[in-house]
């Protein structure tokens, strides 16, 4: 059975992708999969239960910035000409005759991160812990901000006539969706959100919908504050006065929640000042929950948590929350259109990183559009 389509024909545009490297260069260039294969494609020259995508939307993560300016994150470092994204959506062109659930023409959403399906995460349902995960932007895999990939079929998820832009969003509201579930919040709860970044106000949205109250959400910035209480104008915003000790600030914290301790804090940012706050924020019992990504080591005030029966968890990426993302965005539950503040075509792709990357620009998502002639 052929999978070869109109679309497949139609296509002149060559690929493209952003890149970065050791010397923190950002560039675009030639990227695979290249025209040629591209207009000569017959779908069952792709592996077996893959397809092939048009990328239409892609929003830039922070992640992406870091590895640009910084080189690495923790110990997955950029050593060579690296392509950055992982949140993107787009239209499939092509798919193997294995493939049978998704056919050209269909709106999809990737998952980034490719698993070996034997190690005992994978086969518990923590994929997100596998052994040999390829995360599609982390070193050494390239990511998706091109025109075109390739990737299997079982990790692009069907989106309807959602909006692309809606499609590239449901990666980061995973992370927010897998900070919700293991950390526990419910309806009544009082909770801390620590940053008001994209996950930050991603994490508000989806308190706002669980029913959390009193919500405080908290930030350097005004700006992203600002765009908290639009975003949710029952919450109540603290601006982080960095002359202040961690105790401090918690004190304030509680003060603006009108007395009362957060049970759960969502810590965004990863900073060990704020993860410190966070700590001393929650009540006898409560619990920190770091979603964000911080420096290799800390200090944190380790009798605090002692002395409260303070609970410490973590996160790492996500698992199992695509279908529920999607359902969520399409049942209006979840809008997080409002988060977007800046759209380039990927032609532009340099100055929407610089866009991003820069505090002053007032930037919060971020997104690079790409259109293709299909």
């Amino acid at each position: 059975m052929s999978t070869t389509t109109t679309t497949i024909e139609t296509i002149s545009k060559p690929n493209i992708g952003v890149y970065t490297n050791p010397e923190h260069k950002l560039w675009i260039e030639d990227s695979t999969p290249n025209l040629d294969s591209l207009k000569k494609s017959k779908g069952e020259d792709l592996p077996e239960g893959w397809i092939t995508v048009a990328i239409k939307s892609t929003g830039i993560c922070g992640s992406d910035i870091h590895f640009w300016h910084a080189g690495a994150i923790g110990p997955m470092i950029v050593e060579n000409n690296h392509i950055l994204g992982h949140e993107s959506a787009g239209v499939v062109l092509a798919t193997h005759p294995s493939v049978t659930h998704l056919q050209p023409g269909d709106r999809v959403a990737i998952e980034p991160g490719l698993i070996c399906n034997s190690c005992e995460a994978c086969l518990t349902g923590r994929y997100n812990g596998c052994e040999k995960m390829k995360f599609l932007s982390t070193p050494p895999i390239d990511g998706l901000l091109r025109r075109y990939v390739n990737h299997p079929a079982i990790w692009c998820h069907k989106i309807g006539d959602m909006s692309y832009e809606n499609g590239a969003l449901l990666e980061p509201l995973s992370v927010a969706l897998a900070g919700m579930e293991r950390s526990g919040v419910a309806l009544g709860d009082s909770v801390l959100i620590c940053g008001a970044g994209p996950i930050g106000l991603i994490t508000l949205l989806c308190c706002q919908a669980a029913g959390a109250c009193p919500i405080v959400i908290t930030d350097l910035d005004e700006g992203r504050l600002k765009k908290a209480a639009e975003l949710c104008p029952r919450a109540k915003t603290y601006q982080i006065n960095t002359s202040l000790q961690a105790p401090e600030a918690a004190a304030e914290i509680i003060q603006a929640a009108n007395g009362i301790k957060p049970a759960i804090a969502l810590e965004c940012t990863g900073v060990e000042s704020s993860v410190s706050t966070a700590i001393h924020s929650v009540k006898f019992g409560g619990k920190v929950f770091v979603i964000g990504v911080g420096k290799p080591n800390m200090t944190l005030p380790f009798m605090r948590l002692s002395t409260q029966e303070i609970d410490l968890q973590f996160q790492y990426r996500y698992c199992n929350t695509w279908p529920r993302a999607i359902r969520l965005v399409s049942d209006g539950v979840i809008d997080m259109r409002q988060l977007v503040t800046h759209r380039f075509d990927i032609e532009d792709a340099v100055k929407a990183f610089e866009t991003s990357g820069d505090v002053k620009s007032g930037a919060i998502k971020v997104m690079i559009q790409s259109e293709v002639d299909t």
